[in-house]
């Protein structure tokens, strides 16, 4: 069978830099493809050129006639005028033909389109409701082939296991770039590194490639033996781990089991938890009968909870369960409407923010990182500014550059660095991965493997959040924090059966509470109100953004923006508390 897509010596390149460099391969019907690489390194340009989206510089791209294909990149670009369900649902004219779908069904739920809503105007969605859009639109179609970039950015880690089986049992051919590193093993049955303008082919998924690298470095020069010890330390990990982590591997396991012999464990945990007691003593933080709420939604409703020295806590639930709330309370950044909340004295406290932090962008990026500090000591390994600033993503060239004219990605991890210079003790970590690609990712890891502290971790990256907590929990909207043995695996398992149950559970709840029709009249009459509220703010987010864009150049001005923003942002979050709990009440 000829293959789908097929490329023949195709080069590209953007100013002086080939970004691929006389490539040919092709993707074969029901083949799927992960691809990786460095930001910049041609990820990117790669899916845009084989899709159609670019033309080559030179080469030939062609299709197979006939070919069903959809793309879903980076760019939104949703039709002006339109709601959510246009897009959507543009292949079907009546809601009882979408309706009797299973599959479609399955997107509208699976990737939060009715969270959403459907009547939604798309010029006041969100970059994150956006994507989610346009990925469910894409997937709504019947299709030989989808190419996705970066899918998995704005999904929970619900949503990413959802997108992960819907993949798998669509059997269609799969093109996708991601950092997902669990999305990556359990979808890709080949895997694409793209790098110096070459695209090198490896069988299997993240475990696969992970030991084709550590092998192809244990052969290298000894040039390379800082990134040889990283990729055997990875290895490591998946061979000594659970199955789920590397169910498929195509590699034969006495070789892999060879080459991490010598490999000792990612961490001493015992020894790491007596050096952060003897540094931090008993108390950590604490929050004592803590009650709270956002817009007459409670997200705690009186919870104990205590952060011991030397844990390292990942803390899971869908979006806008209260993850980034819970942070916060930590932090010190909110307080409850009751409990009090208890900080360690030998507390040093860094928190990571999903909001960029304000920078000195008159400076440039070694001089901020050294700004904190020259030198920083994580457990046994001492780093200089320099040297943490590479492993988090500036090469030495790029040290040089203006704050100024960082990207935001640059910026966050920017902020990162900073963070961690200041030898902080204790680290709240909102969803750290992002903008980071796996290379970077692998550094942090490997950071934060020999971090004697406390942590408590965000993050929709299943993989992270197994590799460097010790101890799950978790916020199913019931105002507690529920501890989970069986880790992440367990939370989506409880999600699924409480999923089950709620159908029935819900219908006769309703039929207790019987509301007069004057209360309903009053609750659509403020969901209505509280919609246009949130329709406002979304497009003022939007105005923002922009001009955060045109205003890159003004540190001033981009400092004037991000307040800003910051207050819109606590205002749609609390606004649409509110909203969830009138639609709630009309249910």
């Amino acid at each position: 069978m000829a293959n789908l897509v097929n490329l023949e010596a195709v080069s590209k390149s953007y100013g002086v830099r080939p970004l691929l460099d006389g490539v040919s391969l092709g993707i074969a019907a029901g083949q799927r493809i992960g691809v990786v690489g460095l930001n910049g390194g041609g990820k990117t340009t790669l899916l845009e050129v084989l899709s159609g989206l670019a033309e080559p510089d030179s080469g030939r791209v062609s299709h197979v006639g006939g070919l069903r294909m959809a793309v879903v990149t980076q760019r939104t670009e949703l039709p002006d005028g339109s709601t959510v369900g246009d897009v959507v649902l543009e292949r079907y004219g009546a809601e009882h033909e979408w309706a009797a779908d299973a599959r479609v069904r399955s997107i509208v739920d699976g990737l939060g389109i009715t969270a959403i809503g459907l009547g939604k105007p798309t010029a006041n969605l969100s970059g994150g409701e956006r994507r989610r859009v346009s990925l469910a639109a894409a997937l709504t179609g019947e299709l030989d082939l989808v190419v996705l970039d970066e899918p998995t950015n704005h999904l929970d880690v619900e949503g990413v296991r959802w997108l992960a089986d819907h993949l798998l049992a669509r059997r269609i051919a799969v093109v996708v770039v991601t950092h997902d590193r669990w999305f990556l093993d359990t979808v890709a049955t080949l895997t694409w590194e793209v790098a110096n303008g070459r695209v090198e082919q490896y069988e299997g998924g993240y475990a696969d490639w992970i030991f084709a690298r550590a092998e192809r470095a244990r052969l290298a020069a000894t040039a390379e033996e800082k990134r040889q010890n990283l990729a055997r330390k990875e290895l490591a990990w998946l061979r000594r781990g659970p199955q789920a982590r590397s169910s498929k591997p195509k590699y034969r396991i006495e070789a892999a089991e060879a080459l991490i012999a010598d490999v000792p464990p990612p961490r001493d945990s015992v020894e790491l938890q007596a050096f952060a007691k003897r540094r931090l003593g008993k108390t950590v933080l604490e929050l004592e009968d803590t009650t709270y709420a956002v817009g007459g939604r409670t997200l705690l409703d009186h919870v104990t909870w205590r952060v011991g020295p030397g844990d390292r806590i990942g803390l899971v639930g869908i979006n806008g369960s209260g993850k980034t709330s819970l942070l916060k309370l930590l932090g010190g950044d909110v307080e409850g409407s009751t409990g009090r909340r208890i900080e360690g004295k030998t507390v040093a406290l860094a928190h990571l923010r999903q909001e960029l932090d304000d920078l000195p962008g008159d400076l440039r990026v070694l001089q901020a990182i050294e700004q904190v500090a020259g030198r920083v000591v994580f457990g046994k390994q001492e780093l200089t500014a320099s040297q943490l600033g590479e492993k988090l993503g500036f090469p030495a060239a790029r040290q040089w550059t203006p704050v100024e004219d960082l990207s935001g990605g640059e910026r966050r991890r920017l902020q990162l660095c900073r963070l961690l210079m200041a030898e902080p003790n204790v680290l709240l970590l909102d969803e750290p991965t992002n903008d980071l690609d796996i290379d970077t990712l692998q550094q942090l890891e490997d950071l934060l493997d020999g971090w004697p502290g406390t942590m408590v971790v965000v993050s929709h990256d299943r993989y992270l959040v197994e590799r460097v907590c010790d101890t799950i929990v978790a916020l199913f909207g019931d105002g507690r924090i529920t501890h989970l043995p069986g880790g992440i695996e367990e939370y989506l398992n409880r999600r699924a059966a409480a999923k089950e149950v709620s159908g029935p559970a819900q219908s006769a709840a309703k039929t207790e509470a019987k509301k007069s029709a004057a209360d309903l009249r009053a609750a659509q009459k403020d969901l209505g109100r509280l919609e246009r509220k949130l329709d406002q703010l979304h497009a003022k987010e939007e105005k923002l953004h922009a001009a955060l864009l045109e205003a890159a150049t003004d540190p001033a001005k981009l400092m004037e923006l991000n307040a800003e923003l910051k207050g819109v942002k606590g205002e749609i979050e609390d606004v649409e508390g509110r909203w969830l709990a009138t639609s709630e009440l009309l249910e």
